[in-house]
This record gives structure tokens, sequence and C-alpha cells, in this order.
């Protein structure tokens, strides 16, 4: 239990269990579960830091709880979860939660891609094949009132939420012929651990892509922008990796179905985003620091003098890009304001 009461004000809306609580996302979903005006932190799991702190592992981070062993008999006095595991990890724990009826977001990517198949080729077996058909995919802007009835989110990959957001209004007007799309992320997109296997000296005043010729966030890409359009258009993802520790841009290179101009895609951009609080549209081409610590998505689209549709969208990919869309997920899950513990 906690030493220092969290700052909750109004009636609980659900005790909280967040699992895999010593990684970059899980801990910061701690941490926003914690400051979260209706939202009870009640249990902070981990398998290797387990007896420690969350402070103490990321003295950022204010919410002061001590991370214990996930026991799935001992959380049914919660009501919800956030589970933080690496894909096969996560399906089982997220089955069992499910069995105890609690409200889960999971972030992993066990629960994305709605085609078994395509899983297979991308992660292997399924480790919970029946519940696939239970998931509904958390991007929140696309889904929404699915995901107000739901009882199991799928939180999408970091890279899927900059690029489905970006290309989101030019894929439901049917406008995508093919898309080029150059992605760029900071190492916490790689894991705790990612930035210490590639070493200080690999990564500062560097820049690499990696992933080529095929990334497993493409398929999750393909599958949104299918939903969309009605079919997926032709699609080259490139991920690259930055020498920063948050943050992440995409820049897509759009051919059109048909010839536009710069005013109409920025109306169209415009329209599509006009009530969303955490979609800004912009008049310049955003860069990372600007959406640091928040849940925002920044957008900026125009076309080049070739007819490409040029969009980019920045995103923190540790917040809008993870842990803040779990959040963000969770609140419309529990009927309350989805913007309630979010900036």
């Amino acid at each position: 239990m906690a030493e220092r009461p969290q700052p909750l004000s109004g009636e609980t809306a659900a005790r909280v269990l967040v699992a895999g609580a010593s990684g970059f996302a899980g801990a910061l979903a701690a941490e926003l579960v914690w400051h979260h005006p209706r939202l009870d932190l009640r249990v902070a799991t981990s398998r290797s830091d387990a007896g420690t702190r969350l402070p103490e592992l990321y003295p950022r981070y204010r919410a002061d709880i001590e991370m214990t062993e996930l026991d799935v008999d001992a959380v049914e006095e919660c009501e919800a979860a956030i589970v933080a595991y690496p894909h096969h990890a996560s399906a089982p724990v997220v089955a069992a939660l499910r069995e105890l009826g609690l409200l889960v977001v999971d972030l992993s990517a066990d629960f994305r891609l709605r085609d078994p198949y395509v899983y297979r080729e991308w992660y292997g077996e399924l480790s919970a094949p029946d519940l696939l058909g239970d998931a509904v995919y958390g991007l929140t802007e696309l889904y929404r009132d699915r995901i107000r009835q739901a009882e199991l989110i799928a939180n999408p990959g970091c890279y899927p939420t900059a690029t489905v957001l970006a290309l989101a209004p030019l894929a439901e007007a049917g406008l995508i012929e093919d898309v080029v799309v150059d992605a760029k992320s900071g190492v916490s997109g790689a894991g705790r651990g990612g930035g210490d296997r590639l070493g200080f000296a690999n990564l500062t005043e560097n820049a690499s892509p990696y992933g080529v010729g095929g990334h497993r966030h493409e398929p999750e890409i393909a599958q949104e922008l299918a939903a969309l359009a009605g079919e997926a258009p032709s699609l080259t993802f490139v991920p690259h990796l930055l020498p920063l520790d948050q943050g992440e841009l995409v820049s897509c290179y759009v051919r059109p179905t048909r010839a536009t101009d710069a005013a109409e895609v920025r109306e169209l951009y415009a329209a599509r985003y006009a009530d969303e609080r955490f979609v800004e549209v912009v008049d310049h081409p955003p860069g990372v620091r600007e959406v640091r610590d928040s849940n925002l998505c920044r957008i900026h689209v125009d076309r080049d003098a070739g007819g490409r549709i040029l969009v980019f969208g920045a995103i923190d990919n540790l917040w809008k890009g993870a842990a803040g869309q779990a959040i963000q997920n969770l609140n419309l899950m529990l009927g309350l304001d989805e913007g309630e513990g979010l900036r």
C-alpha cells in the first residue's frame, strides 16, 4: 500500500491495477493513475523490481507505491487494469483478469490484429485466441463509441497511433493510392532495456533505420487504413531511431487517387479533427518537443508541387503512443470524461 495518500477528488470510479509498472509505459501509466482525480491505484506490479517503490526506480514520477509480484488471485478488489507486458506474456494475464471481471486495457500487441493468421505471421501463435473477438482497437478518435461499451481494449502501438491519425482523413475520403511513411522515434520506444542494448555510443549523434522490409507495426497500420478506406492502400513503412528519450514524428508522403489542392486537404483535416481535444491541426510541421509529456497529436498537412499530399504527425510515444492513450480509453470505459487526468 502507498505511504502517502493519492490526491483523489470526487467519487472513485475504479480501483486500478497496473501490471508491468517497472517498464517505461507501465511506470507512466501508474503515475497517471496515481494523479487521476477518480482512479485509485491499488496495485502496481513488477517481476524484476518487486519490493521497490516506483519513485526509487523513476525519480521523476511521484506515484508513491511499492511494486509487488503479480498475484491474480489477490486483485479481486480492483475493477480495472492496465497491462504493460510484452506480447505473448500479456495475453494469459489479460485472460485471467477478464475471468475476474476486470475491465482491461492491454498495451501489448496480443489483441491488436483482428486476423489471427496475420498475427501468427508477425508474432507467432496466439496465447488467448478466444479473447481476440472481444477486443476493441483503442484508437479513441476512430472507435470512441465502441470503446465506451468495451471490456477489453487493445491499445494501439505508438507508430500506428501517429500514422493512422495522420492519414485517417485521407483514408476516409478515399484519397490514398500509395503512401510512404518515414517514421522516427526516441529510444524509449524500444522499451526499458532498448537503449542499454544499443549502447550510448551507438545512439548519440546518430540516426538509423531499422525493421527495414517489414516492421511489426506495418500490418497494424494497414489494418486500420483498410478499415477506413475499404481496402488497404499501397504502404511503405520505415521506422528510424533517434537519440531522443521520448518523442515520435511520422512524415507521410501520399500519392492521391485524384488531383487535390492544399486548401482542400487542409479543410478536410480541420473538419475531421475540429472536435477532438487531443488532436491539433497546426499551420506548421510539428516537432516532437511540442507534444512532450502530453496526450496530444499535432498534425500538419500540405501538398507539394508534384501533387503529393504531405502529412506530418507528432506524438509523445509514451503518452499518446501508450500510457496516455490507455488512460483516455479507460476513462471512456468507466463513463468518465475522456480527458480526465490528462493534458
